[in-house]
């Protein structure tokens, strides 16, 4: 079969951008996280990396893309071991692609998603727990709600919009953080401050690069929602970085470059549900809104005494069921012809169903955190020990040090 080499070739680089926001996100948790913790918090997520292509490799990719079982909860087996798919297969949804680059590009976001979770729970989990965890979240979470949105699922059929993975990825990550705070409770050091800001910054640039092809390959083509969704992309996050510096300049009376970053993040993950369905000027609101509300999440979360130690609930958590429910709200079909009219547009009935979606996949995803955590802690201890925690998971979990304190 002939494929288009244009449409292909921007589809590589989309899967390249998204691969690149792992090691982005690595980049960014480790420099918030304290010096005795930089090592643990990146290894879990690159070792997603590895393990969840594995996974994907065996049954990820067909449970989540393959038939529907269950009532439209999950996908089959039949393309378990990528059985069926050679150079000749051609991508269901655009022929011009092979199926192959469809499978790379999803693997990225299978890859990441879970990665999310880790920096809610820095310097407090054993990482043999993590790598359960990393298993059995993507097969009863990730792979049922990627279904169930992206694979022709119950969500789909019941008119529910994802462009690039606010309730698949943000809302369902934010929420599991949220659980895994409450079922490992506090830091014993919660004044440890971020190792390196610059680091930070590395890891936001990256993630904001990253972001494009996270956004603007959900088109699976090249065309103008591709363009839409970057430029939305963008803007988004641009608005939502300036309200959050803006808001906390005037209530520390001080412009954090971290909370700046901070909320360029938010604005990203807030925006990523409705990328490819909304006009530039929702957009701008999305990301206004987003600096806004992200911001005070995190100050209700510091309020609640919930120790999630680098905001995965505050920022992806709630950024990701904000995005949705906007996006019920500003969707346009004089944008995107194949998505649907929002509530501004007469859609009620989609916005109902937006943010009954979104509310259902945070419930499930935090109920099921939480339970799975307990459940491995039968297993193996979930929790480091104290004095593990005092010395610093690089040392005490990895026998590594960051940095060679003797020549610094």
């Amino acid at each position: 079969m002939s494929f288009d080499t244009g449409t292909t070739g921007f589809m590589l680089l989309a899967t390249s951008l998204v691969m690149l926001m792992t090691p982005g996100l690595a980049f960014f948790y480790g420099g918030l996280a304290g010096k005795r913790n930089i090592l643990g918090i990146m290894i879990q997520s690159f070792v997603s990396m590895g393990i969840t292509t594995v996974m994907w490799y065996i049954c990820g990719y067909s449970l989540c893309f393959s038939g529907d079982a269950l009532g439209g909860l999950i996908g089959n087996f039949d393309k378990s071991f990528m059985h069926d798919v050679n150079l000749n297969s051609a991508f269901s949804g655009n022929k011009n692609i092979p199926e192959f680059v469809f499978i790379a590009y999803q693997m990225m976001f299978a890859i990441i998603t879970p990665a999310l979770i880790t920096g809610a729970f820095v310097n407090r989990v054993t990482f043999k727990s993590y790598l359960i965890f990393l298993v059995l979240w993507q097969l009863l979470v990730y792979y049922p709600f990627a279904h169930m949105v992206w694979g022709g699922g119950l969500l789909a059929q019941w008119g529910v919009l994802d462009f690039a993975g606010g309730i698949v990825v943000h809302a369902t990550a934010g929420f599991a953080a949220l659980a895994s705070v409450i079922y490992v409770g506090k830091r014993r050091d919660k004044a440890s401050l971020p190792n390196s800001v610059p680091l930070i910054a590395i890891g936001t640039g990256l993630l904001w690069f990253g972001w494009y092809g996270f956004n603007a390959g959900s088109a699976l083509d090249v065309n103008a929602i591709t363009g839409q969704a970057f430029l939305n992309t963008d803007v988004a996050a641009s608005f939502a970085a300036i309200t959050w510096l803006v808001i906390e300049w005037s209530l520390v009376k001080k412009p954090k470059f971290v909370g700046l970053l901070t909320g360029a993040v938010a604005g990203l993950a807030t925006i990523t549900p409705a990328a490819g369905f909304v006009s530039l000027n929702a957009a701008v609101v999305i990301g206004i809104a987003s600096g806004g509300v992200c911001y005070l999440a995190v100050h209700l979360k510091n309020k609640m005494g919930w120790d999630d130690a680098l905001d995965v609930w505050g920022v992806h958590g709630i950024g990701g069921c904000l995005g949705t429910i906007l996006l019920g709200v500003f969707a346009t079909k004089f944008v995107n012809a194949a998505g649907t009219d929002g509530l501004l547009h007469g859609g009620t009935t989609f916005f109902i169903h937006q943010t009954i979606a979104v509310v259902g996949a945070c419930i499930y995803a935090f109920v099921f955190t939480y339970a799975m955590l307990a459940l491995i802690n039968m297993i193996t201890k979930v929790k480091v020990s104290e004095t593990a925690e005092d010395q610093g998971l690089d040392e005490s979990e990895h026998g590594e040090k960051a940095y060679d304190e003797g020549v610094l």
